[in-house]
């Protein structure tokens, strides 16, 4: 059998040379400010969507990928591929549709065709690079010769071992999407609250904590992950931040001091995930090495 192909929408913030690398798939998905429209990461770069975003009295729109596109996809890599399974993987069905969009598309692509269909769609019950690690591990198994059932055991082991916190730096993105009030937001701006957040196992954003101050928030997420990981010291760890690379670094550096770091990667949170929680977030992933 030819070797599995991965697909993966564009909210995974897998950096590029892993997606070069790897040969994956990536599937942009769409955002609009007013009525310019552009796909992630082609028609717009990250710079230039923080840009606008920050001056931007309303949040851009978001839209997931319709089922239409992804059957126009997987067509097309069935005959570029013939013969090799498709693993598709997506963004947690707890924050949007794009999951059951490419459901969706495997059911239509397999009544059209006359030929066997062999497409495996994942719910990674995450976003960005919480995600983005089972799209890299898919891809790397899949190199190695991996099977489907081979692939989608080890993400779901993947996704239990995975521990993930999100820093928002202001609240001002988070009352905009309507996820908190607007006195609430302004309340916390007074005093400087920093919402620390992470995704359940039914892939759905809460708020773990609120700590007031910056430094205090970082201290804080160190302190997660100490609680998480007691008995592991070997750790690989993923960081993306939204135009925030020296807190980022500032991240690697604690967690150094209490772990061994294995495989480190660094990206930016792109623009559509970064749409509901603003500039100066960070998003750190972990997961034993």
């Amino acid at each position: 059998m030819s070797q599995i192909v991965i697909v993966a929408d564009s909210t995974g913030d897998v950096p590029a040379a892993l997606v070069a690398e790897y040969g994956i798939h990536i599937i942009p998905m769409r955002l609009a400010f007013g009525d310019e429209s552009f796909l992630e990461g082609i028609d717009i770069t990250v710079e230039e969507f923080y840009d606008r975003l920050a001056k931007s009295k309303n949040l851009p729109t978001t839209s997931q990928t319709s089922p239409a596109q992804y059957v126009e996809v997987y067509q097309d890599l069935m005959k570029q591929y013939p013969g090799s399974p498709i693993v598709s993987i997506h963004l947690s069905s707890g924050m949007s549709g794009t999951y059951q969009s490419a459901l969706l598309a495997k059911s239509m692509v397999e009544e059209d065709s006359a030929e066997p269909v062999n497409i495996t769609v994942i719910d990674s019950l995450c976003a960005s690079y919480g995600f983005g690690m089972m799209v890299v591990h898919a891809a790397r198994l899949a190199k190695q010769g991996a099977s489907v059932e081979q692939i989608r055991t080890e993400l779901e082991r993947l996704g239990q071992e995975r521990r993930l916190y999100f820093l928002v730096d202001t609240l001002e993105y988070l009352q905009k999407g309507g996820r908190i009030g607007k006195a609430a937001a302004i309340l916390g701006t007074l005093l400087n609250i920093k919402p620390i957040l992470s995704v359940d196992h039914e892939g759905i954003i809460y708020s773990v904590d609120k700590v007031r101050g910056r430094k205090k928030a970082v201290s804080r997420v160190i302190e997660l992950f100490r609680s998480d990981f007691p008995n592991h010291k070997d750790l690989n760890v993923a960081v993306c931040d939204c135009v925030n690379p020296e807190g980022a670094e500032e991240i690697i550096q604690l967690l150094s001091e209490h772990f061994t770091l294995h495989e480190i990667v660094r990206n930016s949170i792109g623009s559509v995930v970064g749409t509901h929680v603003g500039p100066g977030t960070i998003a750190i992933f972990v997961w034993p090495a």
